[in-house]
C-alpha cells in the first residue's frame, strides 16, 4: 500500500481534465527533416514545431500534437533565404506580382530593396504601396543615395553646398526614422558617380546613428575610372570613418582587363576585417552581369544633366565623336559586342535576347554606332558576359560573402531578363554545392540566412531556434535553377514547403496563394 501525505489534495489530480495537463498543440510540425540551423553547423535530424508564427520547438517531438504534421524525412529544413540585393520592390508593389512566386520558388522569404542608390526617397509611401495588395515575402527597405542626391541636386555633376548636404542628411535621417535598414549607393551610376567619397561618408554617418548599414554598387567594377580595387577601398574607407557596416554589393571583377583582381580585393577586405572593420560583400552566382546599355557604355560626363542634355551632346558632331571614342573603350572592357545580350527594350522588342554583335551585323553597322543609336532611342537593358570563374569562386568561398540575386520580379514572358531573377539561390546550392562541391551545404546556407540577418541587423530571422520567426524553407537534394539566358522565364524547382511567419506559402511544391509577408521596419521586431 502506498502512503499518501495527510494533506495532499489527491482529489484534484483525479478530477482535472486530461486536456488541462496536456501541452498546447503546435500549429505545424516538420517531422524528421535534416535541419540546417543557418549558422554553418552540421545538419542534424530533428523536428521543428511552429506556433503563432514562431519557431516553438526544435528537437525530438515524437508524440507531440499539431494541427498539421508534415513528414519531411530526407528533406532539408533551413531558415528562409534572405536576398540582400533585390530589385523586386516595384513588382511586389503591384497586384499582379505581389505574390512574389518567382522569389518563393527560390526559397526566399525576405528581400532587401532599393539597392544601388535607387528607389524612392519617401519610404513610408513605398511601404504603403508594398502592403496594399499583401506580400508573398518580407521586404526590408534601404534609402538610396542616388535618389536623395537627385532630389536635392538633380543630375548636376558637382559637389553639394553645405546647405544642400544638410538637406541630404535630413532626407537620410528621415528615412532611417521611418525604419530603413541602411543607405545604398550606386557610385558607378549617374548621379551617384558625381559624388566624392566624402559625401558618402557624411550620409553613411547619419545611417550609422540608427545602426544602419552601407551597401554600395562600387564606383568601378573594372578599370573605367579609379579601378575596381580602389573602388572597394572606398567602401572600406566609409566603414573606417563612420563605424558603419559596409557591403560591397554584387562583388565582381568585370571584364578581361581586371580578371584575377579578386585576389587583391579579397586581401583588402581581409585586412579591413582584421583591423576590426565590419566589411562584407554579397554575390550572385553567375558569370554575367546586367545593367543598362547606357550605364555600360556611355562615359559618365555625357550623362550629366539627364537625357535631354545627353541628346544635345550627341547632336553635336565633335561631342558625339568624344562619346563614341569612350564607348569603344568601354565596349572593350565588357569583352566586345558578342558579350552583350539585349534583355528588354520596349522601343524594339525584336532585339530582345539577341547579341549586340548580331544586331549590328544585320544592320551593317559598327556595334558602337548601333549601341549609340539604341541609347538615343531610350536605351535597352542588357546582360553582359564579363566575369571569370576563378574570380567568381574566390569571392564565393570567402566567409564574408553573402548570397544575393540582383534580380527583379519580371512579368512572366515579358522581355528576356537575367536568369538570376528566377534562379540565383537554387543555382548556388544546386550547381556549386550539390554538383561541383565548391562549398558545403551548411556553409552555403549560412550565406543566405544567418550571415545576412546578422549583417543587416535582423535579429528575429535567419536561424532555426526557439523564438525566432518561422520563416522556413524545406527543400530536396534536387533544388535547381531552370532559368537560362535565352529562356529565363522558368521557376526554380526543389522547394517542397515554404513558410512565411509560420504560414505556408508553398505546400507540397505548390503555391498556396498566401501573402503572409510584410515590410520589416528596423527597430520593430516581428
Amino acid at each position: 500500500m502506498t502512503n499518501t501525505p495527510r494533506h495532499a489534495p489527491l482529489a484534484l489530480f483525479v478530477l482535472l481534465p486530461v486536456a488541462a495537463c496536456a501541452p498546447e498543440p503546435y500549429d505545424t510540425i516538420l517531422q524528421g527533416g535534416r535541419v540546417l540551423d543557418g549558422t554553418g553547423s552540421p545538419a542534424l535530424e530533428a523536428d521543428v514545431a511552429i506556433r503563432d508564427g514562431l519557431i516553438a520547438a526544435v528537437g525530438d517531438l515524437d508524440g507531440a500534437a499539431a494541427g498539421t504534421i508534415l513528414d519531411v524525412t530526407g528533406l532539408y529544413v533551413s531558415p528562409g533565404f534572405i536576398d540582400t540585393h533585390s530589385h523586386a520592390g516595384p513588382g511586389l508593389a503591384t497586384e499582379e506580382l505581389s505574390h512574389g512566386e518567382p522569389l518563393l520558388a527560390q526559397g526566399l522569404t525576405t528581400v532587401v530593396v532599393n539597392p544601388d542608390g535607387g528607389g524612392p526617397v519617401d519610404l513610408a509611401a513605398q511601404r504603403t504601396e508594398l502592403e496594399q495588395h499583401g506580400l508573398g515575402v518580407n521586404v526590408a527597405q534601404l534609402v538610396g543615395h542616388g535618389s536623395v542626391r537627385r532630389q536635392v541636386l538633380s543630375s548636376d555633376d558637382r559637389a553639394p553646398t553645405d546647405a544642400e548636404l544638410d538637406e541630404m542628411r535630413g532626407l537620410v535621417r528621415a528615412a532611417m526614422e521611418t525604419g530603413a535598414w541602411g543607405l545604398s549607393s550606386g557610385t558607378f551610376y549617374a548621379p551617384g558617380s558625381f559624388a566624392e567619397n566624402a559625401e558618402l561618408i557624411e550620409l553613411a554617418r547619419v545611417a550609422a546613428e540608427s545602426g544602419g548599414i552601407y551597401t554600395s554598387h562600387i564606383r568601378d567594377e573594372s578599370n573605367y575610372t579609379i579601378g575596381v580595387v580602389a573602388a572597394v577601398e572606398e567602401v572600406i574607407d566609409v566603414s573606417r570613418r563612420t563605424g558603419i557596416t559596409g557591403v560591397v554589393t554584387h562583388i565582381k571583377a568585370l571584364g578581361p582587363p581586371v580578371w584575377g583582381s579578386s585576389e587583391a580585393i579579397a586581401e583588402r577586405i581581409d585586412a579591413a576585417r582584421a583591423e576590426g572593420l565590419p566589411v562584407f560583400a554579397d554575390q550572385y552566382p553567375y558569370l554575367a552581369s546586367s545593367t543598362g546599355l547606357s550605364s555600360a557604355l556611355l562615359p559618365r560626363w555625357s550623362q550629366a544633366g539627364g537625357s535631354d542634355a545627353l541628346a544635345e551632346r550627341v547632336a553635336d558632331p565633335d561631342t558625339r565623336a568624344r562619346i563614341r571614342e569612350a564607348m569603344v573603350e568601354n565596349l572593350a572592357r565588357r569583352g566586345g559586342a558578342d558579350r552583350i545580350q539585349f534583355r528588354r527594350f520596349a522601343e524594339d522588342p525584336s532585339i530582345e535576347g539577341r547579341l549586340l554583335s548580331d544586331v549590328a551585323a544585320e544592320r551593317g553597322e559598327d556595334p558602337v554606332d548601333t549601341a549609340l543609336e539604341l541609347i538615343i532611342q531610350g536605351g535597352p537593358s542588357i546582360v553582359s558576359f564579363n566575369m571569370s570563374e576563378e574570380d567568381l569562386l574566390r569571392f564565393m568561398t570567402r566567409e564574408w560573402t553573402m548570397t544575393s540575386s540582383d534580380g527583379g520580379l519580371p512579368r512572366f514572358g515579358v522581355g528576356v531578363p537575367h536568369p538570376r531573377s528566377y534562379g540565383a539561390f537554387p543555382r548556388k546550392i544546386g550547381k556549386y554545392v550539390f554538383e561541383e562541391g565548391v562549398m558545403t551545404l551548411e556553409a552555403a546556407i549560412r550565406t543566405m540566412t544567418s550571415l545576412p540577418a546578422d549583417v543587416m541587423g535582423i535579429e528575429d530571422r535567419g536561424r532555426i531556434e526557439e523564438g525566432m520567426v518561422a520563416d522556413l524553407v524545406v527543400f530536396s537534394e534536387h533544388l535547381r535553377d531552370n532559368a537560362t539566358f535565352t529562356e529565363p522565364h522558368q521557376l526554380s524547382a526543389g522547394v517542397v514547403h515554404l513558410f512565411v511567419a509560420g504560414e505556408a506559402a508553398i505546400r507540397d511544391a505548390g503555391f498556396t496563394g498566401a501573402r503572409a509577408g510584410r515590410v520589416l521596419v528596423k527597430g520593430v521586431g516581428r
